[in-house]
């Protein structure tokens, strides 16, 4: 009998073992080293910053951003684009940036377009690390942009 409370003991204290000291490793280096930010990671300004080159964006009702409200999965996010401009070859959507706020690299896609296409639209799926917004700029053959942005409540973040 004590020979079974003996290696029952020592089964417990292994599984013990094996699962906090790396635990409590990890968690001492996590906090040792310092966030590390890869060479395409930018916040939200500096991306609209580098997209319109220090310009901006004017908010505008032309484009229709379709987002959910709340994405169960954030690794797997649908976002759709469609911007009511015309389509001619002087005037036309020149580029569809999507952008979040949340994440480490706030650019998800850059689309180029030329008339064309015949439609400024586009459709695909992004990653989200958390509740954030989604924005939509656009930019225009005359050199000017118009952006849009919708809040997506992500219950399970996507971002690793």
């Amino acid at each position: 009998m004590e020979r079974r409370k003996f290696i029952q003991g020592m089964v417990a204290t292994s599984i013990i073992a094996t699962i906090t000291v790396p635990t409590t490793l990890l968690a001492e280096e996590t906090q040792k080293a310092p966030a590390k930010k890869g060479p395409n990671d930018m916040s939200f300004d500096e991306a609209v910053k580098a997209i319109t080159d220090g310009k901006g964006a004017k908010e505008s009702d032309k484009i229709k951003l379709s987002v959910p409200e709340i994405a169960e999965n954030g690794a797997v996010v649908p976002v759709k684009i469609n911007v009511d401009h015309p389509m001619e070859e002087a005037n036309y959507v020149k580029a569809i940036h999507i952008l979040n706020k949340g994440n480490g690299n706030a650019r998800c896609a850059d689309v180029m377009l030329t008339p064309a296409n015949d439609k400024g639209y586009f459709a695909t799926r992004v990653k989200l690390s958390k509740t954030q917004e989604v924005v939509a700029l656009v930019e225009l053959s005359d050199g000017s942009f118009i952006q849009m942005a919708k809040s997506v409540k992500v219950t399970i973040g996507g971002c690793g």
